[in-house]
């Protein structure tokens, strides 16, 4: 069961973010979090690598849209055919965002620990308590 004081502790996340200094920070904030971090892909080629070895465990992902040029989309994809609940984390809104992803929750860059705790609490856990684990 999850510890009510750490909703996120043991989740296992996969994180897909190009800029370098950008990905240490959000690692940063998720294990402050109490999450794992089990992966994490800076290309949508290595991106797409981790999102379809079903060997990976994960119980959610954030992927930044934009990749050195390429979307992330067919790794949101792959995750959504898992079954792998994800959020988007952009520095260009929702604007941007592709129509058949509209339903994902979306992070504008820059943001705090608590909006990225926030997020991921509803998407993992919802409203109704602690859900079970994801993977």
């Amino acid at each position: 069961m999850t510890d009510p004081g750490r909703p996120l502790k043991g989740r296992r996340l996969f994180l897909v973010e190009d800029e370098a200094m950008v990905a240490l920070a959000i690692q940063g904030m998720l294990s402050a979090l109490g999450c794992e971090v089990v992966a994490v892909a800076s290309s949508l080629h290595r991106g797409l690598a981790v999102a379809c070895n079903e060997a990976v465990p994960l119980d959610a992902a954030v992927l930044d849209i934009n990749l050195s040029g390429e979307e992330v989309y067919p790794v949101a994809q792959r995750l959504r055919t898992r079954g792998v609940p994800f959020i988007f984390s952009t520095g260009y809104g929702r604007a941007g965002q592709a129509p058949s992803f509209a339903d994902v929750p979306t992070l504008n860059k820059p943001y705090e620990a608590e909006d990225m705790e926030d997020m991921l609490v509803e998407l993992l856990i919802g409203r109704g308590g602690a859900g079970p684990r994801l993977g």
